[in-house]
């Protein structure tokens, strides 16, 4: 998968919360459910409400490896999400060009 995305603008990744998500996903091979409530700053329930949406759209993937201790969510852009995410990235950035006063 290249950085070079075709311009796509994605309604489900669009909410700013699911951006600030698939954004901190994008540059990791997966995150801790809690990392994320951190990074966003909001409750357990937000996060997972948001979580939902893009797992539902196929965009993420979240897991529940059992073993010892607590049993934590790990959350990680599926391909499909990333391309999504990219492509959303790249319809923002033509958006923003094309209105830029060059």
């Amino acid at each position: 998968m290249t950085q070079d995305q075709a311009p796509a603008f994605d309604e489900v990744i669009h909410a700013p919360l699911r951006l600030r998500i698939c954004a901190f996903l994008d540059a990791v091979s997966s995150a801790e459910f809690g990392a994320l409530r951190e990074v966003l700053e909001v409750a357990d329930s937000v996060v997972s409400k948001h979580l939902k949406v893009l797992a539902e759209a196929g965009y993420v993937k979240l897991e529940k490896p059992t073993g010892r201790g607590r049993v934590r969510t790990w959350v990680r852009l599926t391909d499909e999400g990333r391309a999504a995410y990219r492509g959303h990235v790249a319809a923002l950035r033509s958006i923003t060009a094309d209105a830029s006063p060059d």
